[in-house]
């Protein structure tokens, strides 16, 4: 069983890592750009995609992507995975849909707590003082803003990865891919009970360990915290 489940752990980390990534990147900037924009149709266009986002079911997305790039496009395989040993470039092909298909819901998270972390900072005085000293509206929202408004959205990024637990198993079931959550619902379907509980508890001890990262982060984040 130890064998099995370590085979099954790259393909989950490497979409893990890749959907973390891809959805950091993406929405923080979203975030704080609909925060600065308040009011606009920029806000409204990033707000109305984190209803989107958080209302779509992950399996509802992912046939949509397969159905638009694999089948009418046909720039991405439909399903499957190749190690990265295989080739570099097949690895992350097969990747490219099912990272974005969970990247949707994080983005729509991230995102709407980015906005609402710096909207509560854009109003405090050392920002009224930062603009009065003549700095740019990026050096503000950037170095001062972002910076302060950094501990939700690290706390949200850490527990997010419940969702990220959850979605993988169905996202590595319409996709093919051989991970974790593949591995889960073939457990299930089987009864294959002992399968099922030490998945579950390595999903458990992943959750907690992301957490206790996330507690070490906050006075790096914010020194005025202290444990």
């Amino acid at each position: 069983m130890a064998e099995l489940i370590a085979d099954r752990v790259g393909p989950t980390l490497a979409l893990a890592t890749l959907t973390m990534s891809l959805s950091i990147v993406i929405s923080v900037p979203l975030g704080v750009v609909a925060a600065y924009r308040q009011g606009t149709w920029v806000d409204r266009v990033v707000m109305g995609f984190s209803v989107l986002g958080f209302s779509v079911p992950v399996f509802v997305i992912g046939y949509t992507l397969i159905y638009v790039f694999s089948i009418k496009l046909n720039w991405l395989p439909v399903q499957g995975y190749q190690p990265m040993a295989e080739g570099f470039g097949g690895f992350v092909q097969r990747l490219i849909l099912p990272s974005l298909t969970l990247s949707v819901i994080y983005i729509a998270l991230i995102a709407r707590i980015t906005r609402t972390s710096v909207l509560e900072v854009l109003g405090e005085d050392y920002i009224r003082t930062a603009r009065a000293k003549g700095l740019t509206n990026r050096v503000v929202l950037m170095r001062h803003a972002l910076r302060n408004a950094a501990v939700p959205i690290v706390t949200v990024i850490g527990l997010g990865i419940a969702l990220l637990i959850g979605g993988v198993v169905v996202t590595e079931s319409v996709f093919s891919i051989p991970g974790l959550g593949r591995l889960t619902v073939d457990a299930v379907l089987a009864r294959d009970y002992p399968t099922v509980q030490a998945v579950i508890l390595l999903f458990s001890l992943a959750y907690v360990l992301i957490n206790l990262l996330v507690d070490v982060a906050y006075p790096l984040l914010d020194p005025r915290i202290r444990y």
